[in-house]
């Protein structure tokens, strides 16, 4: 799969006249909870030439490219990535964090990653991630019991949230690391690694019966966080420094001056 993804990149690249910078996994796979039928959901950020940003004209800069039931490509323009992360935007700050990487041409990564602490907000980020777990739970319950990608979904956001909260920084993408570090209860855990298990020798769409000592924790520390009042600090963070990345990978890319 790896071989046909770098394919599919390398025909977009070719077929929309850009450069990927950098290519990522996001999604289940990357959190770490795949289903046996997960599909594969690659996002890169790319670089067009020099000429095509010297326009008055608004540009569509997002490329799709959804190839099948089993692999879907979506890719951000450089300057459309900068400008969210400048807004600490929790998606890319997932795909910057991915364990499975399948392109990295040039230090577009490298050099945000070193400069996520500066644009973390840390109060739009929590709101993000609890908002979503609220939704995600939503969808997993059913009269049937629950559905167990929605489940999987509510974790990993709740964890996200109460990562924020504790201020511990930037959310790791990987959904142990959150488990390992906010999960205290060894039985609660072991409980959670065996659903991981289960999800990973069945399909997206499979359900289980509820689980209530899952159900419990997930409805209190929702409700916890729900009363919560971030303290941390949203810092107004200047462009220029996302300028000169921008325009250094124009010279790196296109040797542009």
């Amino acid at each position: 799969m790896k071989k046909n993804i770098l394919a599919q990149l390398n025909e977009i690249e070719k077929n929309h006249d850009v450069v990927i910078l950098y290519a990522c996994e996001s999604g289940s796979r990357a959190w770490g909870f795949p289903s046996a039928d997960s599909d594969y959901d690659v996002r890169f950020i790319y670089l067009r030439p020099v000429k095509w940003y010297l326009s008055v004209e608004e540009k569509r800069d997002v490329i799709e490219v959804p190839i099948n039931d089993q692999l879907d490509i979506n890719g951000w323009d450089l300057k459309k990535a900068l400008q969210l992360f400048r807004k600490s935007n929790p998606p890319l700050l997932e795909w910057l964090g991915s364990p499975i990487v399948y392109l990295e041409k040039y230090s577009i990564r490298s050099q945000l990653r070193d400069l996520a602490k500066m644009y973390y907000s840390p109060i739009s980020c929590f709101h993000h991630y609890l908002s979503a777990a609220r939704g995600h739970y939503r969808d997993a319950l059913s009269e049937n019991g629950i559905k167990l990608k929605w489940y999987f979904y509510t974790l990993r956001t709740l964890l996200a949230a109460q990562w924020i909260n504790a201020g511990y920084g930037v959310v790791p993408t990987e959904f142990a690391i959150l488990l390992e570090r906010l999960v205290t209860s060894p039985t609660l855990k072991a409980e959670i690694l065996e659903l991981v298990k289960v999800k990973e020798s069945g399909t997206e769409k499979d359900r289980q019966p509820n689980i209530p000592s899952i159900n419990t924790y997930i409805e209190t520390e929702m409700a916890r966080l729900e009363k919560t009042q971030i303290s941390l600090e949203n810092k107004s963070v200047p462009f220029e420094t996302l300028d000169n990345i921008f325009q250094n990978a124009l010279s790196e890319v296109w040797g542009y001056q």
